[in-house]
């Protein structure tokens, strides 16, 4: 397979080139790294998102948009499909790298993980890339600066001139858009936190609401998560059968039904101290390869009309 950081960068340059289009703006910090905001300062939108979520997946992943129904509203739906699961989702997308750096502090998505591959998923699924780029979508609502592509450099072993941060606020339409493409990757981490080998997970789609953009990044995480955990929806085709799969969606936490404002109030708006089963997609179908087919959980319009404010 191709490196997921070289492909990335086919996107990234595209994402540079078609700039004015997108709505974004392109910097290179004075050490060589290239800074894209895509939706902190700049306006960003709905094709600045779907190619962000192209960017996070490595291009392994197709990213599209539909409109469909929440109780009763018409809302835009972003749809992501691949056929490489573990890869693509685990191992790029899977915002995993908590970025901490002379008062920078932003989450961490894409290939650029996988050129570290310190976390568990990467032994679970056995890669690791290798590459002379390191792309990494950055949630943050600031831009990042020389010191962060620094450390990033340092981290995956490639030169700063050669690290690319395309960076977006949670609230913005580039947030709302890429965060809703983020379904399939929930339902793909929670088989393999549950045990499931995700190299056995063969394809996946996933579906979500893109959540109204809130007016501040705190009620955009609550929303966003919303957006996921009671209005996602998934199906996955898989190798072999697992006993647990009913706990693969939303239903299976404890705190389920509760909105993601109060659940992430109770944990002081640390992503980190909540409940890990929380996030999870609302309706899963499992399809097993020539086996059966189970449907687990189900999705919660009138909680997704009232995070919304849909009126």
């Amino acid at each position: 397979m191709e490196s997921l950081n070289r492909m990335a960068v086919e996107l990234v340059d595209e994402a540079i080139d078609f700039a004015d289009e997108l709505a974004i703006e392109v910097q290179e910090l004075d050490n060589g790294a290239v800074v894209l905001d895509v939706g902190v300062e700049a306006v960003g939108g709905i094709e600045a998102g779907l190619l962000l979520a192209e960017i996070q997946t490595g291009g392994l992943a197709t990213v599209q948009t539909g409109v469909h129904d929440v109780a009763g509203a018409p809302l835009s739906h972003v749809e992501t499909t691949t056929d490489h699961p573990a890869v693509a989702l685990l191992c790029a997308q899977k915002a995993g790298w908590e970025l901490s750096v002379d008062g920078f502090e932003g989450l961490g998505s894409g290939p650029a993980r996988a050129l570290v591959a310190e976390e568990e998923e990467f032994q679970r699924v056995g890669y690791r890339d290798a590459a002379e780029f390191a792309v990494l979508a950055v949630e943050s609502d600031e831009l990042p600066g020389e010191a962060v592509a620094e450390h990033i450099a340092e981290m995956a072993g490639v030169p700063t001139s050669s690290v690319f941060l395309p960076t977006f606020s949670t609230a913005s339409v580039t947030g709302s858009v890429a965060l809703a493409a983020r379904a399939a990757e929930l339902a793909v981490f929670r088989l393999s936190e549950l045990g499931y080998d995700p190299v056995d997970v063969l394809s996946v789609a996933g579906s979500a609401p893109v959540a109204p953009v809130a007016a501040d990044d705190e009620a955009a995480m609550a929303r966003t998560n919303d957006a996921l955990a009671y209005g996602g929806r998934v199906h996955a085709t898989v190798e072999s059968g697992f006993d647990r799969f009913d706990e693969v969606p939303s239903v299976a936490a404890d705190r389920y039904g509760t909105p993601f404002a109060d659940i992430f109030a109770e944990h002081d708006w640390d992503f980190y101290e909540v409940p890990v089963e929380a996030f999870a997609p609302a309706h899963v179908t499992v399809d097993v390869l020539g086996g059966d087919v189970e449907v687990v959980g189900g999705t919660d319009e009138a909680l997704l009309a009232e995070s919304f404010g849909l009126s």
